[in-house]
Order: C-alpha cells, then sequence, then structure tokens
C-alpha cells in the first residue's frame, strides 16, 4: 500500500503541501490541468527555487484583480468541487477538507456554518490548495497518510478578523488533539488550510511509519528565514509490515492504598473509554509497602480523557505520562470450525494465529468443554487450514 508521510517541521500550509507532493513526482501536467478545470479565474505557476539551503519547489496561484478573490459559502465550493472532472476519490477528500474547515470556522464565531464566509479560504488560492492537494495524493497513489507532529509557529497574524494569536483561532480549533509545537521564528508557520489538509486526510499523527521510502518532496513556503528551512517535506513509499507505526502516551501511577476491587474495576473503565492496553503490576513501594503500577497505553488525543478516569477511580494522587513508539503487525481476522463450533482469531503477516478469548469462552461456556481444549482445537483447526 502507498503511504505518504507529512514531516510539517516548518509547519504546513495548502500551497507548501501541492508544492511537495509536485516534488515527490505527482504529473504537473496533470494536475494543472485539473486545477484550471475549476474555473476560478486564477493560473498556476510551479517554480524550483530553494529555502534554507534545500531545493524545493514553490506552487504559486495567480489570481486575477482583485487579488483577495470573491467570498464563498461552503455549498457553493463544494458545488464547484463536485461539477470538476476530477476523480470521485479527489472530489470526495477535498469535500471533507472543506467541511472540516468551514465546521472549525462556524464553531469559532460562534455561528451556523451556513452563514459562514470563507474569506481567505474561499479564495481561489485555497480552493486550488485544497483540490490541488487532494488530486496530486491521488495522482501519486497514496492510500494512507500520517503526519508529524505540526510547528504552528508563534507570534501573531494579520487577518480581516484583525491581529490574531498564532496559531490562529480556527487552526488552533482544527489542531484539537494533534501534536502541536513551537520552534523558529515568530510567524504563522501552519495556515488553516494546512491544518485542514493534515487533520482530515491523516490517518495518524507522530514519527514516520514503517516504510520503504520511494520518494522525497519538498514544498517551498513564502519566507526564507536565515537560521530555519521553510520547506514542508513529505515521503512517499510503500507501508512495511506494520500496521501501526504510531506515538502512543505512557501513563503510569504508584498506587498503595486502593483495593483490588477498586483498581480492577478503574481497568475496565480505562478499556471501556478506550485505552489500547492497560495492565496493573506488583509493585514494592517505600517503607517496603506492598503496592501496584497502573500501566496504561494510549492514544495521545486520549490521554487527558483516561487520566481524569485514573484520578476520579483510584486514590493515585500524581501521574507520569510520557511518549513511546508503537509497532503492531498487520493482522487479520479468520475464522475456523472447531468441534465445539465457530471461533475467530487474529492471524498476524508473520503467520502467527491466536483464538479470540472472548469467542472460544462463549464456546465454553454454551457447551460446557474446559477453556483450555477450546483453544487448543481453535490452534489445531487453523494449522488444518493454513
Amino acid at each position: 500500500m502507498k503511504i505518504c508521510y507529512i514531516d510539517a517541521f516548518s509547519g504546513i500550509s495548502g500551497d507548501m503541501t501541492v508544492g511537495a507532493l509536485l516534488d515527490a513526482g505527482a504529473p504537473a501536467d496533470a494536475l494543472l490541468d485539473a486545477l484550471r478545470s475549476l474555473d476560478t479565474g486564477a493560473t498556476y505557476r510551479v517554480e524550483r527555487t530553494r529555502r534554507g539551503g534545500m531545493a524545493a519547489s514553490k506552487f504559486h496561484v495567480i489570481l486575477p484583480e482583485p487579488s483577495g478573490g470573491e467570498h464563498r459559502h461552503l455549498n457553493h465550493i463544494l458545488a464547484m468541487i463536485d461539477k470538476a472532472p476530477i476523480s470521485d476519490r479527489a472530489k470526495a477528500d477535498a469535500s471533507r477538507v472543506f467541511q472540516q474547515l468551514g465546521e472549525a470556522e462556524a464553531r469559532v464565531h460562534a455561528i451556523p456554518i451556513e452563514r459562514v464566509h470563507f474569506h481567505e479560504v474561499g479564495a481561489a488560492d485555497s480552493i486550488a490548495d485544497i483540490v490541488g492537494a487532494c488530486v496530486a495524493f491521488d495522482l501519486l497513489d497514496v492510500r494512507e497518510i500520517h503526519t508529524s507532529a505540526i510547528n504552528v509557529g508563534s507570534g501573531t497574524v494579520k487577518t480581516e478578523h484583525g491581529l490574531l494569536p498564532v496559531p490562529a483561532p480556527a487552526t488552533a480549533e482544527l489542531l484539537k488533539g494533534k501534536p502541536i509545537y513551537s520552534r523558529g521564528p515568530a510567524i504563522e508557520l501552519t495556515t488553516p488550510t494546512g491544518a485542514a489538509l493534515a487533520t482530515t486526510l491523516s490517518a495518524n499523527f507522530g514519527p514516520p511509519p514503517a516504510m520503504s521510502v520511494q520518494s522525497i518532496g519538498y514544498g517551498a513556503g513564502d519566507h526564507d528565514f536565515k537560521d530555519h528551512a521553510n520547506v514542508l517535506r513529505v515521503l512517499i513509499g510503500e507501508a512495511s509490515g506494520a500496521a501501526e507505526a504510531t506515538l502512543v502516551s505512557v501513563i503510569e501511577a504508584n498506587i498503595d492504598d486502593s483495593s483490588p476491587q477498586v483498581l480492577g474495576y478503574a481497568l475496565e473503565r480505562l478499556l471501556e473509554a478506550g485505552a489500547l492496553d492497560a495492565a496493573i503490576l506488583p509493585l514494592q513501594m517505600k517503607k517496603n509497602r506492598p503496592g501496584a503500577l497502573l500501566h496504561v497505553i494510549a492514544r495521545p488525543e486520549d490521554q487527558e480523557k483516561l487520566a481524569r478516569i485514573i484520578f476520579a477511580e483510584t486514590s493515585t494522587l500524581g501521574l507520569r505520562i510520557h511518549s513511546a513508539e508503537r509497532r503492531v503487525l498487520l493482522r487479520e481476522v479468520v475464522e475456523v470450525a472447531t468441534p465445539f463450533g465457530k471461533v475467530r482469531g487474529k492471524l498476524s503477516a508473520a503467520g502467527s494465529f491466536s483464538p479470540e478469548y472472548e469467542d472460544c469462552k462463549a464456546v465454553a461456556v454454551r457447551t460446557g468443554a474446559p477453556l483450555r481444549e477450546v483453544l487448543a482445537a481453535a490452534t489445531e483447526a487453523f494449522k488444518k487450514i493454513g
């Protein structure tokens, strides 16, 4: 499967995304023909340039006068995309990005989405950026997108609503729950358009996934900083072996004054609330008191929700949270027929088979057979079909 990793170490904007994908090998003629079919009145140019000593591609949108472009509502933009002679996938992706962007603007201004004037994001340049990026991903046959933690920049940005802090309100709204940071010059590095593309299209945020890199592209930003390469990097390649290669949060607490029943219930609640894994380990604590180590693995966007559950359901007064990388082999669910009934199990890319505990438990309860015999029968049944 073809995947793309977006490395937003200098932020992300729509034109940087298009430039990077063109630099990585998306055919420029096909992409520009698709944009011309939108009939926005804009013209387009791709320039080879340098940013901080790095060779990169700069995507330019040349607007008709006046340069600001007219304001549009979401329904006008979606209709324009729907009529364009581009692939169904590119249409669907571009429409989803604009929908997400419109919803963020509506929340920020506390108005119905139908009343949102898209200002900068509805102008011809941002329509070209979003549609151009979605067409480029389709031309490169990218099936899954991953994105790094995003550098949002700092300082202030001038908008139609006056001077606003970076990240701008719509950008901040779009990036809720995603890993962000600020480094480099005091300037806006991530725009609402770039944030909408990343958050709508990305499957995961964190370190690069397990992949075999085939091409690399650099998209130039507007500014050329002295000590900072202002480019967006994309890595295009094939997924290799791991279905998940993501950043996770590890939450831990040492507990010595909660009963086993309380800890068991907390564990159940954490798993029901979306923890990827949770465990309780025996621990010898200070003053030789026996205790327990509560160990939880979570998606970064879930860590605060799970932390609240730990504080509510246990006696701990503090938590440790740190980041770690997670690797999980590709796996699929297969069903096998045993003498006791059908049982599902997980088959990994390495060829190992693990019967599903809940299925085997249900069969054991229904038939009265010992659980260990059901587990063994499921494993044996898989060997016969494998």
